[in-house]
């Protein structure tokens, strides 16, 4: 295969990687922001229930986990590897976006919630309108850290037979006998899609900077 043939076969994995992120970093986002809030409000039985769970997903290997919950869904239901890498992703993904976001909501301070209680909003209301979104604009620089990982850990799902990046590197690799170069496409691919996620979210990050803070 000529250089040219094999940065183009490589790059064609590129909508798979990025495809696994889109569907791991947003589902990751909506169970750790949940987890989060058990974590805090929950009370005794359903916050301590929630350190367990994040304590045991960030204690184990991600691909080991990615097997166990790769073969638990898949078992239980007839689910594409892609869908069942990427769901395990988010999983996994999960447990560290819950201790961002813990950390955000704390960092928003008790006497907020306690003005939304004082102009008559419920406990629920307050954290939906007026915690949230600051917790939200807080979490943003140690959150672009989590969805530059979870871009990374995309790769994962290549040990599933998912024809993403990594995948098609490693059969370049073994077909030229030529793996340097196709691993360092693959690593400029995956710098490349780093960096613009950094990048983008350290722009969203300066539009909603409150001045002075």
């Amino acid at each position: 295969m000529a250089l040219f043939d094999i940065v183009v076969y490589i790059l064609e994995g590129v909508g798979i990687t990025i495809a696994v992120t889109l569907v791991a970093l947003p589902l990751g986002l909506v169970l750790g922001i949940v987890f989060a809030l058990l974590r805090i409000y929950g009370g005794k039985v359903l916050s301590s229930l929630a350190a367990v769970y994040s304590t045991v997903m960030r204690g184990l290997p991600p691909i080991v986990l990615l097997f166990i919950l790769y073969f638990i869904i898949a078992g239980s239901i007839n689910i594409e590897p892609f869908w069942a890498g990427s769901i395990s992703l988010a999983i996994i993904s999960s447990s560290y976006q819950m201790e961002i976001f813990r950390g955000a909501v704390l960092s928003v301070g008790q006497g907020q919630e306690m003005a939304a209680r004082a102009i008559g909003m419920s406990r629920m209301q307050g954290i939906r309108y007026i915690i949230l979104p600051q917790a939200l604009r807080l979490a943003i620089p140690p959150w672009s850290n989590e969805a530059a990982t979870v871009v990374k850990d995309s790769s994962l799902v290549y040990a599933l037979g998912v024809a993403e990046v990594l995948r098609r590197a490693q059969f370049v690799g073994a077909r030229t006998y030529q793996p340097l170069m196709a691993f360092s496409i693959a690593a400029l691919i995956y710098f490349g899609l780093v960096f613009l996620t950094s990048r983008g979210l350290s722009i969203l990050e300066e539009k909603t900077r409150i001045p002075a803070f």
